[in-house]
Order: C-alpha cells, then structure tokens, then sequence
C-alpha cells in the first residue's frame, strides 16, 4: 500500500509540471510531532503525545512567489494519560498526504496552507506494557488542515512548523467528535 501511495504521490507532483522544470525541488524532512485530540469527546485529562514524522518532499514553483508542495509522511500521533496510577498511551501512526501552497513575503521565508489526506495504519493501546490492537475503533481516513511558517536557505535545508487541525470525525462511531490536532517542527533538505 505504501508503494502505490508513493506512486502515486510522484505521480501525482509530476503532473504540475510547468516550464520551470529544472526548479523542481526534491528531498525529504524529518521532525517532532506533538499530538493530542480535539473535539466534544477529546478526554480533558489526555496529554499531549510527542511523536515523529518523517518523508519526503517535492516543491514546484508556480511563479516567483508561489509555490505548491505535495509530501509523503509517515507520522506518530495520539495521546496519552494517567489515570489510577496506571500510564496510557493511545499511538496512532498515519500516511499523510498534505498537499502546501506556499507563499515567499521575504527571501526564505514562507507561510504554509494546505489540506491534508492521512491513512490510518496502526493504532494500539498501551496500558503499562500491554498492548492491544484498537484499529477497529477508528476511521481509516483522516482529513485535516494545515498552517504553517517556514524558512529555506539556499543551500537547500529548511525548517518549518506547522499546525494541522482534523476536519473529519476520527472515531469509529459516527455521532462521536474526536478529530486529530498536531503541532510539528521539521527539518529537512531539498536537492
């Protein structure tokens, strides 16, 4: 599934291919998640989880200012609490698709906008060192959205953060409201 996503994925940044071919920019980042839930059934007492995210990148001018960034991540989200002295995790790991527009105000800096498409691959509870499958219990699909501020050099390295609100219910029942909400930092390098 992951190799047809990131076919398409490739696929997908190619077709916006316009005459300023040779600025396309390829590379990948890496980054700190912090994740926790939103919404009217969101626990008060969860904290946030820290995670990771990780992949790659393609940035395609439009013009000298604009610019439209799809990427391919494999991020860790979820929360965690502690409740009767007991340590709870809940670690979501996604593919997420988010799909940038860029615009450059000043050299290197950029604000950040975009949807964000993610595949739930995993979920699993950890209560001290038991783990259990809970995969059932939520959506497969993920739609968020995403703010952010970036800054390249021209060397090629970047750096970014960026804040993505879920849009869509994440549960599995349809009348509950728990949506995704991660905060990230990246680093990354563009050839």
């Amino acid at each position: 599934m992951v190799r047809k996503l990131f076919l398409a994925f490739t696929f997908g940044a190619l077709t916006f291919v316009n005459a300023q071919e040779e600025s396309i920019r390829f590379g990948g980042k890496v980054g700190l998640n912090v994740a926790n839930f939103v919404g009217d059934d969101a626990d008060d007492d969860a904290e946030s989880k820290l995670g990771f995210h990780i992949g790659a990148v393609v940035e395609i001018p439009i013009t000298e200012k604009f610019a439209f960034q799809p990427e391919l991540l494999f991020s860790t989200q979820g929360v965690k609490e502690e409740e009767a002295g007991v340590d709870f995790k809940l670690n979501l790991n996604y593919i997420n698709v988010p799909l940038i527009f860029k615009y450059y105000f000043i050299e290197g800096l950029n604000i950040e906008i975009g949807p964000q498409v993610g595949f739930l691959v995993s979920a699993k509870a950890k209560a001290d060192s038991n783990d259990t499958d809970v995969k059932d219990q939520f959506k497969t699909l993920d739609l968020g959205a995403n703010i952010g501020l970036g800054y390249q050099l021209d060397m090629g390295l970047f750096f970014q953060g960026r804040y993505n609100y879920g849009i869509t219910n994440i549960g599995d029942d349809d009348d509950s409201d728990l949506r995704n909400s991660v905060i990230q930092f990246s680093v990354g390098y563009k050839f």
